[in-house]
């Protein structure tokens, strides 16, 4: 049975993607403040082996996982929604192989349907025992978004690895965006060291990596300085008495 109210380029195993513009705040893996730039959907048939997901700029965070079956009926899996996250949060584009995932009724449900929101960041990723460099233009400073020491998917800083350093995806060094945001927040540019002994080792025997997702805002040492405000002072003093002339905690006296 077909989901009536899909185009047919779907019904033909096409996808359908969609950006808009203006999106509000990110869930968990950005703080609040952080403001999504655009919002993509992705609708595909099952047939499609292979689906991409893309930012024209920044990085996405996935916002669902839903399938839609026969008709209007529509049944989400929170287990497939993880798993599509961890491969697509905070990359530019991601690829995602949809045997990865287990519809609710393959027989009926026919559509996956992922929405996901892009950022405004620039997503460093540093393999351990390397130095991180995190840079702005000229009159620009860092603004920390997020950062994590430890590893998120097993393939990220693999090469000549052995398969148990890249297991463990669910390693997390707890201080990492603490430590990354005091150190490199409004410079213009800085360094951070991807070690164990800067982060502590949250897996031992796991090859980690440093992972930072940060903007470039204008400096407001650029800014053009407030106009200064000038107060006009009329001073009258009878003849031979002191005139004093005050501005703040600086004076001078003239003796008439």
């Amino acid at each position: 049975m077909l989901c009536s109210g899909l185009s047919s380029t779907l019904l033909l195993g096409a996808a359908y993607f969609l950006l808009t513009s203006g999106f509000s705040r990110a869930q968990l893996s950005l703080p609040s403040n952080v403001t999504a730039i655009s919002t993509g959907r992705v609708i595909t048939f099952n047939v499609i082996s292979v689906l991409q997901l893309s930012c024209g700029s920044g990085v996405m965070i996935v916002q669902s996982v839903l399938y839609r079956c026969a008709d209007k009926e529509i049944c989400s899996r929170l287990h497939d929604l993880d798993v599509i996250k961890k491969s697509c949060d905070l990359k530019e584009v991601c690829e995602i192989n949809t045997n990865m995932v287990r519809t609710c009724d393959p027989s009926v449900c026919t559509y996956l349907d992922i929405t996901f929101k892009c950022f405004p960041a620039i997503h460093s990723v540093t393999c351990e025992g390397s130095q991180a460099k995190l840079q702005c233009g000229e009159g620009q400073v860092i603004v920390v978004s997020w950062a994590n020491f430890g590893r998120r998917d097993n393939t990220t800083c693999s090469d000549g690895r052995a398969n148990s350093q890249l297991q463990n995806v669910n390693c997390s060094s707890p201080n990492s965006t603490e430590y990354v945001t005091n150190r490199c927040n409004w410079q213009n540019s800085c360094t951070v060291e991807a070690k164990s002994s800067v982060f502590g080792d949250p897996c031992v025997g796991t090859y980690k990596y440093l992972e930072v997702v940060y903007d470039c805002q204008e400096s407001e040492a650029t800014s053009s300085p407030p106009p200064t405000t000038v107060t006009e002072v009329h001073s009258v003093t009878c003849e031979g008495s002191q005139a004093k002339l005050q501005c703040g905690q600086i004076y001078f006296s003239h003796l008439l």
